[in-house]
């Protein structure tokens, strides 16, 4: 456990405030309808026809649904089940788990409208196993589990230095930092393969989006870039990847049945493993602090010495935030960073034009920094691509917890659960023409697609007071890689010509390991060759 002490920096371990769990709400209005339903305030438009109720809304049964997953083989590919249920029932339909009803949203006409009354407290689904560890353990909810009042508390604490381009941009020489010395562990990689490929660079960005993220939140390198990365961060990375995983096959059993499970034991055994890293990183952090007092040492540092000198949340409280930003940030930028080089080996034109503009802005050995990214529309359109194509969360849940809403012709009671199919909008051919071609040129400022695209045709980071919480940082990390990959490297496809596709874990992520080359452009061999490692 962390350890109190008598030293008055702000870290307590007693617990917030305890509000209700949902806190109040108010539904916001759809557009282009006449008439209300509903009391006071909280009141939601009609439109002029009459409203059909959730009951007559088309849909799977219970049992075609498991003949979609384990059957028809969709268990894995729930993203491309998606676009299958939209051909068959339309942009709108329910699906049934068993108990659970869940309304299905492919438009994005239909998303907007959801979104634009989710009220002043978004609620997602309840993540009912997070939230279950939590309480075995007796750990804090954190920005992605907890709800209402107590959520809109701790998002604002955390938000100012998570994405006010300001406080992002100040993260900038540590992420190059780990940015260096990724750049030097693919040189090590390639030369360890006897050539220049490097095999599963998605495992290798996973351990680069690590460093990064914990460079950020926890103000430490982890040894992911070493030659020989620590076996304790081994197992840490291992231990996210486990929950991921289990996660998704947890939550197809009832609750009362996961005590039970062999797999259950294992899921809290991976958080057990993430919050004891963790603690020890908070405990480290308190103990310099606590150090620098008694020294009468001015204390500085960035996102956690904020946090633990601001005094707006317990320790446990700081734990929890803190364990679930680390777990939202590592997937989106090792994912996101390993399809666009996959795309852009497959398409040297592309990767050219975005080579020429990196070395226009940051010509010579110049290291790209976040004032020139502003500089780089093309980079910035590459990730939106990337990300359109392969929405790293490829469904969003919310559920409407004070009022009923409208939706298309249809009328929701309070506590619908709705399922926003991202990754199936992102293929609409009607928002998106060519949707299943890498064109980054789709997103620059006026180009003529541009105009047409409806702005909840892709939405990967979420929408509102809810939206991604590491957007920010995930891109910072993202734009100043790709570009400084560029800059050195010319990537090219996997001789074998492997295709990679993706599957839903969770998350949306390859199905097989995704091999490149990595050719050394000749302005860059000497730097890269001469270079020491900033962590060793």
């Amino acid at each position: 456990m962390l350890r109190r002490t008598a030293v008055s920096v702000g870290l307590r371990l007693t617990a917030g405030p305890s509000p209700g769990r949902y806190g109040d709400r108010h539904a916001s209005t759809t557009t282009g309808t006449t008439g209300t339903t509903g009391t006071g305030s909280s009141a939601v438009m009609r439109p002029s026809s009459p409203l059909k109720t959730m009951e007559q809304l088309g849909g799977p049964s219970f049992l075609t649904t498991l003949n979609w997953l384990f059957v028809k083989g969709y268990f894995e590919t729930t993203q491309q089940l998606q676009i299958e249920h939209s051909r068959i029932y339309g942009p709108l339909w329910k699906s049934t788990y068993g108990p659970l009803v869940v309304v299905n949203v492919a438009s994005a006409e239909l998303i907007e409208q959801v979104l634009r009354q989710e009220g002043r407290f978004p609620v997602r689904s309840d993540m009912p196993h997070w939230r279950s560890y939590r309480e075995l353990r007796n750990q804090a909810q954190g920005p992605l589990t907890e709800m209402g009042v107590k959520w809109q508390r701790i998002r604002s604490i955390l938000n100012p230095r998570m994405l006010k381009p300001k406080h992002v941009s100040s993260y900038t020489n540590t992420v190059n930092e780990v940015v260096s010395d990724f750049v030097l562990r693919v040189s090590r990689l390639r030369e360890s393969s006897g050539g220049v490929m490097v095999n599963d660079i998605t495992a290798e960005l996973y351990k680069f989006a690590f460093e990064g993220i914990c460079s950020v939140l926890f103000e430490t390198r982890m040894g992911c870039m070493k030659e020989v990365v620590p076996e304790e961060t081994q197992k840490f990375i291992f231990s996210v990847g486990e929950m991921f995983r289990l996660s998704h096959i947890i939550v197809l059993f009832p609750k009362s049945t996961w005590p039970y499970l062999p797999f259950w034991r294992q899921f809290v055994a991976a958080w057990d493993h993430l919050f004891k890293v963790a603690e020890e990183l908070v405990q480290q952090k308190m103990e310099e602090i606590q150090e620098k007092v008694h020294l009468d040492q001015s204390v500085e540092g960035a996102y956690l010495t904020h946090l633990l000198l601001g005094e707006q949340m317990t320790v446990t409280e700081i734990l929890g935030s803190i364990t679930e930003l680390l777990l939202a940030g590592v997937d989106t930028t090792s994912n996101t960073i390993s399809w666009s080089l996959y795309n852009l080996a497959k398409q040297p034109e592309i990767q050219e034009q975005l080579y020429q503009e990196v070395m226009s802005v940051c010509p010579g050995d110049k290291v790209p920094n976040s004032e020139d990214i502003h500089q780089m529309p093309y980079l910035k359109a590459i990730i939106r691509e990337t990300l359109r194509l392969y929405p790293v969360v490829p469904g969003n849940a919310r559920v409407t917890v004070e009022n009923e809403i409208v939706v298309g012709d249809h009328l929701f009671p309070k506590n619908t659960l709705f399922h926003l199919c991202h990754y199936a909008v992102s293929y609409d051919e009607n928002i998106f023409p060519d949707a299943h071609s890498f064109l980054p040129q789709r997103w620059l400022r006026g180009a003529e697609e541009k105009s047409r695209q409806h702005p909840f045709g892709s939405v990967p980071f979420g929408f509102g007071i809810r939206a991604c919480l590491g957007r920010r940082v995930a891109e910072l990390e993202m734009y100043l890689l790709l570009s400084r990959l560029m800059k050195h490297y010319q990537v090219k496809p996997d001789p074998a010509g492997t295709e990679v596709t993706p599957i839903t874990r969770t998350l949306l992520c390859p199905a097989k390991p995704i091999n490149l080359q990595f050719v050394e452009r000749a302005a860059q061999r000497q730097q890269i060759s001469t270079r020491v490692p900033a962590e060793l």
